[in-house]
């Protein structure tokens, strides 16, 4: 069964989700808001750090452009995802929506590393993927800030639990690559440009860097096949 096979190798991401999500729930009850606000902005935006950062902005004067500007840099990352799952996302009607609306970092590394059984439904296993670790960081969101008005309190370095594991998935996909040209070379290029330009701005740069890079790559690739048929 595809649901059962999607919950299976979801359920890291779920369980680092409901956590983080349960420090970001305690983390928006310290900073006065109902318990409700945390479990809306999880349902609603979905966007990991994003929230965070949404979560103090929401303190300070209304700038909506400010937001909007942040959003963009912090999400960006999220539009190459989008275009490395052209080749695996075909999901019609409900799941095509799933899949485009729920691609977060882990979502898109589990996926792009799945390797689902030929008697199941791919396009299935990637919806339910997606769904799963939606509902886990909502439900640890809701969970955090029912748990926030109740004990009053905060704890601290849980953020860095979806860095881990994120880095975990991103190894073991490394280590089934045929080679690392692009690994590497994207290590370099994010390096370099933290250097160059410091954290505002350094992933929105690294990303279209890398994607001037991969389309360099592709087009080589293409013309070394074309000249051997």
């Amino acid at each position: 069964m595809e649901w059962k096979y999607a919950f299976k190798k979801s359920f890291p991401v779920m369980i680092g989700y409901v956590i983080l999500a349960v420090s970001y729930g305690l983390y928006m009850h310290n900073l006065h808001f109902d318990w409700w606000f945390p479990l809306l902005m999880a349902a609603t935006i979905y966007g990991g750090s994003v929230e965070f950062l949404i979560a103090n902005m929401l303190l300070l004067k209304f700038a909506p452009v400010t937001v909007l500007l942040i959003t963009l840099v912090v999400g960006f990352r999220q539009f190459f995802y989008g275009i490395a799952m052209l080749d695996r996302y075909h999901g019609q009607g409900w799941q095509k929506w799933v899949q485009i609306l729920g691609l977060s970092d882990e979502t898109f590394a589990v996926n792009l590393e799945v390797e689902v059984p030929e008697h199941l439904d791919q396009q299935l296993v990637y919806s339910y993927i997606s769904i799963y670790d939606y509902l886990a960081w909502v439900f640890g969101a809701g969970l955090g800030g029912v748990l926030g008005q109740q004990l009053a309190i905060q704890i601290n370095g849980l953020d860095f639990i979806m860095t881990a594991l994120f880095i975990v998935l991103a190894l073991e996909q490394i280590l089934k690559e045929s080679n690392h040209i692009s690994s590497i070379s994207g290590f370099i290029i994010t390096a370099i440009c933290l250097l160059a330009i410091g954290q505002t701005y350094f992933l929105l740069l690294a990303l279209l860097l890398m994607v001037i890079e991969y389309t360099w790559l592709y087009r080589r690739l293409q013309r070394r096949a074309g000249g051997n048929k």
